[in-house]
């Protein structure tokens, strides 16, 4: 996109973003720590996080990400953990971080974040003495995430009962032993339910985008632009429930900007301001996936000279 506008005539801005899932700690400054954590399969896997005075940054697809598992087929979704996502924050607390954010997004697992609970000693964050936030790029409830993202995850149908019973039965424990009912939290089937496990331990579970929309200064920025482009794989409704190309539309478009919205593949239209290009229908399937890069410049450029 950035070499697109810079063919165009135009100067480019990047400005890296994220709702919660895959990019949160990049889009935060990077990871400047690393810990040996246990993967999502038991593998050990080494995991970047960032510390910054006394805030950290855990962004749990490092630790308990599917692509660690080696993806939906390799994957095992009723043995999936959260153990290393909690041993991640186990060692940010070790640190001295005070405030810590979570991402959630892109996991392997829907073991609702028994884990990372059984990797922090079930103590709750209070008596941790840290506030954590999770970054949820989901409204997803606790129990529906065996429905919404086992078979994501690899499971089949008898999996994702199994699953779903096994939520269940840990709301029940978490409601118990915390005095939280995790079954009715907005979000708390983010990442198979890790976003309800931590809230049992006292998490905060706020929307990813604005998290980070307000972390990173962006209406600011886009106070600063002519116009926007942003996009993602595939644009359909839930693109515009919390995740990061929703955001920035909703905010430029309020700010009177022009905005481009490139996916591969895209199964509803946005509205103006906003023009959507999809790859697949502009480029045929095969360029699309072949010549993603310059299928993104081209019609970043193209739009830009149309719009003078």
């Amino acid at each position: 996109m950035a070499a697109g506008a810079r063919a165009a005539g135009w100067t480019a801005r990047e400005f890296p973003l994220s709702d919660g899932g895959e990019g949160t700690l990049g889009s935060l400054g990077g990871p400047n720590r690393s810990n040996v954590v246990t993967g999502p399969l038991g593998q050990p896997t080494n995991a970047g996080w960032r510390l910054d005075g006394g805030r950290a940054v855990v962004e749990m697809a490092l630790a308990s990400g599917l692509l660690l598992a080696g993806g939906r087929l390799a994957n095992d979704p009723l043995g999936a953990t959260t153990r290393g996502t909690g041993e991640l924050i186990a060692a940010a607390i070790a640190a001295g971080a005070r405030e810590i954010i979570v991402g959630v997004g892109g996991s392997a697992t829907t073991d609702g974040g028994l884990g990372a609970l059984e990797a922090l000693g079930g103590k709750t964050f209070s008596e941790h003495g840290v506030a954590v936030r999770v970054a949820c790029d989901v409204r997803t409830r606790f129990v529906e995430a065996a429905s919404v993202f086992a078979p994501q995850k690899g499971a089949d149908g008898a999996q994702v009962r199994a699953l779903a019973e096994r939520l269940e039965r840990l709301a029940d424990e978490y409601a118990r032993r915390y005095g939280i009912d995790v079954r009715s939290l907005v979000g708390g089937g983010a990442a198979g339910g890790l976003g309800g496990g931590l809230a049992a331990l006292g998490a905060e579970l706020v929307p990813g985008f604005d998290l980070i929309a307000a972390a990173t200064d962006l209406d600011a920025a886009l106070g600063e632009a002519d116009a926007v482009a942003t996009g993602e794989g595939r644009l359909d409704q839930t693109s515009l429930e919390g995740k990061t190309v929703g955001g920035v539309a909703e905010r430029a478009s309020r700010s009177g900007l022009p905005v481009l919205v490139i996916a591969g593949s895209t199964a509803i239209q946005m509205e103006a301001p906003v023009t959507t290009v999809s790859l697949v229908e502009s480029f045929g399937e095969e360029l699309a996936w072949s010549a993603t890069a310059g299928s993104i410049t081209s019609s970043t450029e193209n739009w830009l000279l149309r719009l003078g």
